[in-house]
């Protein structure tokens, strides 16, 4: 699964033993080579959505890790692009790749130091990381962080079926997390079946947000008739 360059098995057991800060600290040298950077298909899909809807002005990546998805945003807005994260390692490797033209923030986005800041902010691949209960304050903040008319955009793949291999995987590793949560600290919050459609909506929709769902044509559709994924944008009235 993973290339030559990227990490070992030693050295995902030692994030996976760490915080979350601190293990995306150890791994953000080799993050790029890993599967956990959001392929270009996905970016290009969203980038695709999310043309006709702009241009933007100014726009945030929220949990921006190493800056895949910060190129969406370069070809969405006319002004400024931001990318804000907590983790400095991932951060660095960001500056690095990107150089002076990307303002990067180190910040926790649960508590986002903007307000009526941003036309667009887009997330990919991050929301694992965040429990059901910090939802409404997350997305409170994010809707303070818009302008009146700002989206927040994210991709949301289908879940897998009960009969698939991929569900029982994704309930196997999310069971792991919450043993090894539960005997060992501090904490590494990262859980694949959290993140609910559903539940997100109406959380959204709680913050102040209207919702749309909008096919990823890209990805195809299920068996059933239904999109393999989604975009989610959710506006700021």
């Amino acid at each position: 699964m993973f290339s030559p360059e990227g990490p070992s098995v030693r050295e995902l057991a030692v994030q996976a033993l760490s915080s979350v800060e601190r293990g995306y600290d150890l791994l953000a040298p080799k993050f790029d080579r890993t599967p956990f950077r959001t392929p270009a298909t996905v970016l290009d899909a969203v980038a695709k959505a999310l043309g006709p809807s702009g241009p933007f002005e100014d726009g945030l990546d929220l949990c921006c890790g190493t800056g895949a998805g910060l190129a969406v945003l370069g070809g969405l807005c006319r002004r400024s692009v931001t990318g804000v994260d907590f983790s400095a390692g991932m951060l660095d490797v960001a500056r690095r790749g990107l150089g002076e033209d990307v303002a990067l923030v180190r910040a926790d986005v649960r508590a986002l130091p903007f307000t009526a800041a941003f036309d667009l902010v887009v997330s990919f691949g991050a929301f694992g990381h965040f429990l059901p209960r910090e939802l409404p304050g997350l997305f409170a903040r994010v809707h303070s962080a818009l302008r009146p008319g700002g989206r927040f955009a994210f991709p949301v793949p289908a879940p897998p079926r009960l009969s698939s291999p991929a569900y029982w995987t994704l309930l196997g590793f999310d069971a792991v997390m919450r043993v090894r949560n539960a005997v060992w600290r501090p904490p590494f919050v990262m859980y694949y079946r959290t993140f609910r459609l559903g539940d997100v909506r109406r959380e959204l929709e709680s913050a102040g947000f209207t919702v749309e769902l909008r096919p990823l044509p890209e990805f195809g559709l299920r068996a059933d008739g239904s999109p393999r994924a989604r975009l989610v944008t959710a506006r700021r009235g």
